[in-house]
């Protein structure tokens, strides 16, 4: 472990010339920060193994004993490093045994056994990705799909025996045992109609790719088909280091925009015929979930457009794939304002799909667990002014969930049976849990850490026992603790409107009451987000801890885990509370003795670019620094599914979208005591370069001088290639205008 110790002069930023032990962000970057964990954690339908993906192999491990793990994928024989070996077969149609280093995108392991591997991934947006796929039956690991172009979200069947995945917007079925591939659709086309799959802004703000689900007994096939025809198409141009540049379209629906009219259908693997679904009539809305209860009723949640209604149906099971089908409404769900959106973490069946537990925060304005019964009132299992952020298993009398009861800015492990009684924590430390249940609920693997401990990863029994401790961070501590590792110090105000906002601020570790330092504010503040949390993270702002600025952020309204009032505050007028909460937030430290309130800088990425943005413009000078990375400059630019959700459509609340946005506020900017650094990457398919294009048209027009980063073909996330260099140059920005 390389940890460089230097002696820096710091009096630029408070006066006087220091000694200290300190870190750049090179050693951040590298992860020497990054407490131990297990990625990819698969639950094993056994109920006693896991397995995670460890050097380009898939390993199976033990709950309950400290075994080795087992390689579930064939090791090359004359391998040292981690070869798998994977069959082949040369031009002339002769198998050959090779030795390669696979890169898992992803994996599935059927009941038999037998696994499905995407090896490598050639990305599309955040989440999809089109990949090769490898098929291991327990003897061979050998190539399968080879002969179609682009496949992509791939799955077994539950019996096993075929594969559903998608190639070039239709849906396929290939049979494992006949080597045959049967297409399912036939009208998939780029930019008109998709099959199975999602489109963008599916993808993007509901966060899932696969758009179709298998029945139990591997019968039926229901997926999603996205009508994108009218959608307007968005061109965004790539450089790609050629002579000439090209650009690269796809649909995407801005706030008030058609999207894709979206339909459910049902396609029988054994004859081979498709129906569509009966959704209603209104074609703009939205299908975000799609499933089978246990005992193979389909299921589907619909969403209306201003998204203040979900409606969750279910078939009856004995003729899905008729058109009348009967239905029957098993849950609603209606806001004033807005529903969140919600994954499978909100929601599940019981007693094989004679009851339901669902995640709701109408009822009482606080989000809390509840049993349900297909047209019977919910029964609460949870009450109080604090929330449930997460299902995580349950059996047949109990149910597991996180959830914010001893702080909004920690999550514990507690268990309650299904009557809503004999609560029990499970996780008795302060601090931040995430949990990996086993199948069946037997065990659990829990990662904990808190704002001063990088924690451990231990695993325990349903009873919330330790069985053992797979990673004790023992390491890191030390490291943090000899290097004087400064820790976050979690803080409350009020502010001059009477709000009390939650907050943490990071001294040097040598801090000095009697100085002042320089201050940088770190934000998102974006709807239902979360950044004050008791929690491990070493990021670059740190590194302007070691350069002797005070790093603060702070959760203002519209933020999430304070209840439904608080989050839901900012309804209809993004970015109106959040920047006067930032603006109290600089005010407030600018009130600190140890603060010079000359020296306060404000930073954000997307939303918290946005914010940046408009508390530069609107802090009169408060700021002698802001650096905004991919931001939104109008909502009226963004996708109809996030923008719609917080702010209504354009067509409804033009004021909404017109009064906080950055572009109508560039005349306020006072250039001459706020330096500001706009950052964005050319091929963001998220946040439109758009957004900083008009911003410096807009800048310009007002006669404001500002500093500018464009980052070629990089994407919202900048990732893979820029994330170090942005960030090294963010730091230089603050040392050199703070």
């Amino acid at each position: 472990m390389r940890i460089k110790f230097h002696i820096i002069l710091i009096g630029i930023l408070y006066g006087t010339a220091v000694a200290a032990q300190t870190f750049d962000y090179d050693d951040v970057a590298a992860g020497r920060f990054r407490p131990a964990q297990l990625s990819g954690i698969r639950p094993m339908a056994d109920g006693e193994h896991y397995t995670v993906i460890h050097k380009g192999n898939i390993l199976k491990y033990s709950y309950a004993e400290a075994k080795a793990g087992e390689a579930l994928l064939p090791v090359h024989e004359s391998d040292t490093t981690g070869l798998v070996a994977v069959d082949t077969l040369d031009r002339a149609g002769r198998r050959h045994t090779i030795g390669r280093q696979l890169h898992i995108a992803d994996y599935a392991i059927a009941p038999n056994g037998t696994l499905l591997i995407a090896d490598g991934q050639s990305p599309i947006y955040r989440h999809s990705f089109t990949t090769r796929y490898l098929y291991y039956d327990g003897e061979q690991l050998q190539p399968v799909l080879a002969d179609i172009k682009a496949t992509r979200d791939a799955a077994f069947t539950p019996d096993g025996r075929k594969i559903v995945f998608s190639s070039r917007n239709d849906l396929y079925l290939h049979d494992l045992a006949q080597g045959t591939t049967r297409r399912i659709t036939h009208d998939g086309a780029w930019n008109e109609v998709i099959n199975g799959t999602t489109d963008w802004v599916y993808e993007e703000e509901f966060g899932f790719t696969q758009a179709y689900a298998v029945s139990p007994d591997s019968r039926y096939i229901a997926y999603l088909r996205f009508d994108e025809s009218q959608v307007p198409l968005f061109e965004m141009m790539r450089y790609d280091g050629k002579l000439y540049n090209r650009a690269y379209d796809f649909k995407y629906p801005k706030a008030g925009d058609n999207n894709s009219v979206v339909t459910l259908h049902l396609y029988d693997t054994k004859t081979d015929r498709t129906v569509r679904i009966d959704t209603g009539s209104d074609t703009t809305q939205y299908i975000p979930r799609i499933g089978w209860t246990p005992r193979g009723e389909l299921w589907y949640e619909t969403r209306n457009r201003h998204q203040n209604e979900i409606v969750f149906r279910r078939l009856a099971a004995d003729a899905p794939d008729t058109p009348q089908a009967k239905q029957e409404v098993i849950y609603r769900e209606v806001s004033p304002r807005y529903i969140a959106h919600e994954t499978d973490r909100s929601f599940r069946w019981l007693d094989k799909g004679d009851r339901f537990l669902v995640m709701q925060e109408s009822a009482t304005g606080w989000m809390h667990l509840y049993t349900g019964r297909p047209g019977e009132a919910l029964r609460p299992l949870t009450a109080g002014k604090w929330e449930v952020t997460q299902i995580v298993g349950n059996t047949p009398d109990k149910v597991y969930y996180l959830s914010t009861e001893r702080s909004p800015l920690e999550r514990n492990l507690y268990v309650v049976d299904l009557k809503g009684r004999n609560k029990r924590l499970l996780t008795p430390e302060r601090g931040f849990y995430s949990i990996a249940p086993s199948s069946g609920m037997k065990y659990y693997i829990s990662t904990f850490s808190s704002a001063d401990d990088p924690g451990c990863v231990t695993i325990c029994d349903a009873a919330g026992q330790t069985i053992r401790t797979v990673a004790d961070n023992a390491a890191l501590r030390r490291l943090a603790d000899s290097i004087r590792l400064p820790h976050k110090e979690f803080f409350t105000f009020t502010t001059e409107r009477g709000d009390t906002l939650n907050g943490y601020w990071i001294r040097p570790a040598d801090f000095d009451p009697t100085r002042r330092y320089p201050c940088l504010l770190t934000q998102y503040s974006g709807p239902g987000s979360q950044l004050v949390q008791n929690r491990w993270k070493v990021e670059w702002e740190d590194v302007m801890v070691q350069n002797g600025c005070i790093v603060v952020c702070t959760d203002g309204r519209g933020t999430g885990y304070r209840g439904e009032a608080f989050k839901k505050s900012t309804y209809g007028q993004l970015g109106r509370f959040e920047v006067e909460d930032q603006l109290s937030t600089a005010r407030y430290m600018a009130s600190q003795p140890w603060i010079d309130p000359q020296r306060i800088a404000i930073y954000g990425w997307s939303y918290g670019g946005f914010m940046a943005l408009s508390c530069a413009c609107r802090g009169d000078g408060l700021f002698k620094a802001a650096i905004a990375v991919a931001p939104v400059t109008s909502w009226r630019f963004y996708d109809t599914i996030y923008s719609e959700l917080y702010n209504g459509l354009p067509q409804e609340n033009p004021d909404g979208y017109e009064e906080n946005a950055p572009l109508a506020l560039a005349p306020l900017l006072r250039d001459d005591r706020t330096r500001l650094l706009l950052i964005h990457g050319t091929a963001d398919d998220n946040v439109h370069f758009q957004n900083s294009i008009e911003m410096i048209r807009a800048l310009t027009d007002a006669g404001k001088e500002f500093d500018m980063m464009i980052y070629p073909d990089q994407n919202h996330s900048m990732l893979p290639s820029y994330t170090k260099p942005i960030r090294k140059r963010m730091i230089h920005f603050l040392l050199r205008n703070l």
